[in-house]
């Protein structure tokens, strides 16, 4: 009994002990500036009403001292479309924030806007008033005015009759949002298109998809994730689905960051001075589908920039067809695969004849041995050009065609390094360098049939191969 009797005592001593140095601690008014892990925090583009990404500032005290900084408060106060959460507590204006000796505290920042027009800006500053002076951190945002498409249980989310998205609110999608039969969907130039995680877009049969961006204003259809990470990784969204005997006509459109870019089945695409990266899959996917693509801009493919199966039609002119990546680096990432044969979607194995696959005045390159490759079903038509063209070639067992001494091997080049100016996806440029083995080798009559590259510069004379001149 006494020993219970003396356990319990030492037990509340050293509660008292322990309380008595928590209220012990004592905090000084901040003699030095605080410092912060950034100046400016950029909230990617937002939408209306729709609430951002959650953004950390880290706010550090170098002193040798436990401080109270006296007020942070949002510089707009209630007023702001920026809410911030300060050391576990979400408000816009806090009094006496305890930060103990060389140690820092979180500040979560985000913003819900409410859209003025089709495009502006929000700002806001963190200000912190301590006796050293005033300090701030600025928050600044790009707002766009939306429209929403949303598919529900009891919504299936369709466009029923012809219709034009024009440029002054951006478009979200979440779930599928499907062209009916025989209509057409015609979307202006500086129009984005935005897709939600696992949305897509599906064009009936008959339905027509036309995309018409300029060089000014291009038309942007990708993921809803507007953070800077997310503009250079795939799968932030599924792919536009084009049914069969459908039409897509694509002008100045920059199309990217999903599983699947354009996957067509017996469709007829026209694609024309567009970039298309950053897909899981196929960049292209196509079935027995018939493209012409010229002034064509294509990287970081998973499996490949373009994966053609059960033959087709296919005819790319002055494109620049790269697959390099660092996020997919261990899938096969070809630029061009092509094959008579394909499995639909029970298994099944369709055969079909490649009628003509042609390659002029352009570049295919990676940093895999081949970036072209075929696979010729026996007995079946398959045929293709490739002519001024440059191609990462290394062997016919990995390419499935003979590159020297073959008729459909015309002027090209194999594995010489076109010198892009930068191919990875964060600074992705892919001109080629003035020494690059590129310039001045296409075809003149070939470049005249696409006279003007993809930024509008003339190629009449001595046109270098690729989509830029």
């Amino acid at each position: 009994m006494k020993f219970k009797l003396l356990l319990a005592f030492s037990f509340w001593i050293l509660l008292a002990a322990v309380s008595c140095n928590k209220d012990d601690i004592t905090f000084d008014s901040p003699s030095q500036q605080l410092s912060f892990s950034k100046d400016t925090v950029f909230c990617d583009t937002v939408y209306h009403q729709v609430r951002s990404e959650t953004y950390v500032v880290k706010v550090y005290n170098n002193e040798d001292k436990d401080i109270l900084i006296p007020r942070v408060n949002l510089d707009k106060g209630a007023a702001s479309l920026y809410r911030i959460n300060v050391d576990g507590k979400p408000g816009y204006d806090f009094k006496n924030v305890p930060l103990r000796k060389k140690d820092s505290l979180y500040i979560f920042v985000e913003i819900a806007p409410e859209a003025t027009g089709p495009e502006a800006i929000a700002e806001d500053k963190i200000v912190f008033t301590t006796p050293a002076g005033q300090q701030h951190v600025t928050l600044f945002s790009v707002v766009q005015d939306a429209e929403f498409f949303i598919q529900t249980p009891t919504n299936p989310n369709v466009i029923t009759s012809s219709t034009t998205w024009s440029n002054n609110k951006a478009k979200i999608i979440y779930g599928d949002l499907t062209i009916n039969p025989n209509i057409t969907l015609n979307i202006d130039p500086g129009t984005k298109v935005y897709f939600h995680k696992n949305s897509g877009m599906k064009v009936s049969s008959g339905g027509i998809l036309n995309i018409n961006g300029t060089l000014t204003d291009q038309v942007i259809l990708r993921g809803d994730r507007n953070d800077l990470d997310h503009d250079t990784l795939p799968k932030n969204w599924n792919s536009i689905r084009m049914e069969a005997n459908s039409t897509l006509k694509m002008n100045h459109a920059r199309l990217f960051g999903g599983t699947r870019g354009l996957e067509m089945k017996q469709t007829n695409a026209t694609i024309t001075n567009s970039f298309i990266h950053t897909f899981f899959e196929y960049g292209i996917y196509a079935v027995g589908s018939t493209v012409n693509a010229n002034n064509l801009v294509m990287n970081n493919c998973g499996l490949s920039c373009i994966g053609i199966f059960l033959g087709g039609k296919h005819s790319y002119t002055h494109a620049t067809i790269a697959n390099y990546s660092k996020t997919m680096s261990s899938f096969d990432r070809a630029g061009i695969f092509a094959a008579n044969e394909w499995k639909n979607d029970t298994g099944q194995t369709q055969q079909g004849a490649l009628q003509q696959l042609d390659i002029k005045n352009s570049i295919v390159y990676s940093d895999r041995d081949d970036a072209v490759h075929f696979e010729a079903t026996p007995g079946q038509q398959f045929e293709f050009l490739l002519q001024n063209s440059l191609i990462k070639y290394t062997s016919a067992s990995g390419a499935g065609f003979t590159f020297d001494n073959n008729m459909n091997v015309v002027q090209s080049i194999k594995n010489a390094d076109p010198q892009f100016v930068n191919y990875f996806m964060a600074k992705m440029n892919l001109r080629v360098k003035s020494t690059s083995p590129a310039i001045g080798k296409g075809n003149a009559a070939v470049a005249a049939t696409v006279p003007f590259d993809i930024v509008n510069v003339s190629r009449t004379t001595n046109p270098t191969l690729g989509a830029y001149q």
